[in-house]
């Protein structure tokens, strides 16, 4: 493992390369999303849902498993390293992908879940990383800024499968794949200059270095305080993990707030927000009737609403209820998706790029509600003693809920109208209403006690 070099190195390029996994995570999540229409004509998919729907989802299911495996190894081995070695599976990965044999849709479905191991380990590893070289008065936005760098990632993907999609069919979607390799590049070579956590150093032993580290982004009067901060907690976490396991996390003291956090996390992604950014190209193909490759246009649209939408979270983050946003947000996210079935129910002759601007007001409301608020509360939501387990449990059944939508979805659609399914969704979004208004406590305000108390019932 690299030492810490006498060098001083800048915050501002610690911070920046801490948080391009983000985009690098958007980036290979949103690919797909234009390389679809080009592989499905390449190798004649057009008819066989499932496997359309395995070649999206099939990174989502490494994702379940690679946030978990992750978070355990770089408690040994460190973030830093972590993230070069999920950095080196986003270059390889991409490359096996842009070289698949013809009509190697199980090759390719295995390279993708090799690649969502990575997705999750980033999902997983930048947060952390970046909530433990951050100061205090830094970390309330954090959530905030790595959706913001997640979603820049999904518009450059986006972007890059618009200026390709004049390229003959198999090498456009060759190429757009096998291009997330360059920002994967770039993040192996930046983090290479970072230094390791100064919470991990010091829990390693390793006290000179995790004081460099500090030196780097504290001012110098700041240094031995956190150094006493980060023993105390050390020390506290050690003590609590002793007693927790498992089954804590169901004990009548906690089960409110664990059922609480995950339910929103589970939420978060059988809303159907994936839905439309994995399959946008391909809904407007069905609702128009013209070729999914030319309506490439259309992830720009909801990449660019996605980015504006995190930017205005960073604006009223701290000025609204928790419930209040996520209630108002998954409001108009229902009835974005059940009014088209209504309308088309009623006056069947409507124009069918109806359901494209009601999917453009749910992207709208999700980017700033459910998207980052999902990750803000269920940082805030769980107590000390069981916050490792539970999150991690959080993240892994918001990784199933994204598979499962990316699986499901053009089998759904195979069988039944676009308005019938996205209604569906629309119904998800209004029990997802009902459970923060009668199942999640509001965070904003609260201190962790007070939180924890309302979980004591």
């Amino acid at each position: 493992m690299q030492e810490v070099s006498d060098k001083k190195i800048s915050s501002k390029f610690i911070y920046f390369f801490g948080s391009f996994g983000g985009i690098l995570f958007g980036y290979d999540i949103g690919v797909m999303t234009g390389a679809l229409p080009f592989l499905e004509k390449d190798w004649s998919l057009q008819g066989d849902a499932t496997i359309v729907g395995w070649i999206t989802s099939a990174v989502m299911f490494g994702a379940i498993f690679g946030g978990a495996i992750a978070g355990q190894i770089s408690d040994r081995l460190g973030r830093r390293k972590m993230i070069l070695i999920s950095a080196l599976i986003f270059v390889v990965g991409s490359v096996l992908s842009g070289i698949s044999p013809h009509d190697g849709q199980y090759y390719l479905i295995g390279v993708r879940i090799l690649l969502g191991l990575a997705v999750g380990a980033a999902s997983a590893l930048v947060p952390a990383y970046m909530s433990e070289m951050a100061p205090a008065s830094l970390r309330g936005n954090l959530s905030g800024i790595n959706q913001t760098m997640i979603v820049s990632g999904m518009l450059l993907s986006y972007v890059v499968d618009f200026l390709l999609r004049n390229f003959p069919t198999t090498l456009a979607w060759r190429l757009m794949l096998s291009l997330a390799a360059i920002p994967a590049l770039i993040l192996f070579l930046g983090v290479l200059k970072l230094p390791e956590s100064p919470r991990f150093l010091f829990r390693n032993k390793k006290i000179e270095e995790a004081k460099k580290v500090l030196s780097y982004i504290r001012s110098e009067d700041q240094i031995e305080a956190e150094l006493q901060q980060i023993q105390k907690t050390a020390q506290d976490e050690a003590k609590i993990t002793e007693k927790v396991s498992w089954g804590t996390l169901f004990s009548g003291k906690y089960r409110y707030l664990v059922v609480a956090g995950v339910g929103v996390a589970a939420f978060q992604q059988f809303q159907g927000a994936n839905a439309i950014f994995y399959y946008i190209p391909l809904i407007v193909e069905k609702a128009t009737g013209h070729a999914a490759s030319s309506n490439l246009m259309w992830p720009i649209i909801q990449g660019i609403i996605l980015v504006l939408g995190s930017l205005l979270f960073l604006v009223i983050a701290e000025k609204f209820n928790r419930r209040t946003l996520l209630m108002v947000g998954g409001s108009i996210m229902g009835l974005s998706f059940i009014l088209p079935a209504i309308i088309n129910s009623v006056m069947p002759n409507t124009n069918p790029m109806m359901i494209v601007f009601f999917l453009c007001i749910y992207v709208a409301f999700y980017s700033f509600t459910w998207a980052p608020l999902t990750w803000v509360l269920v940082g805030e939501i769980f107590p000390l003693a069981i916050r490792g387990r539970a999150s991690g449990t959080a993240s892994s059944f918001n990784w199933i809920g994204s598979f499962l939508v990316g699986l499901l979805f053009p089998i759904m659609t195979a069988s039944m109208s676009q308005e019938a399914v996205f209604a569906i969704f629309g119904i998800i979004c209004i029990l997802g209403v009902l459970f923060i208004r009668f199942c999640v406590p509001e965070t904003r305000g609260h201190t962790l006690e007070e939180i924890e108390s309302q979980g004591i019932k």
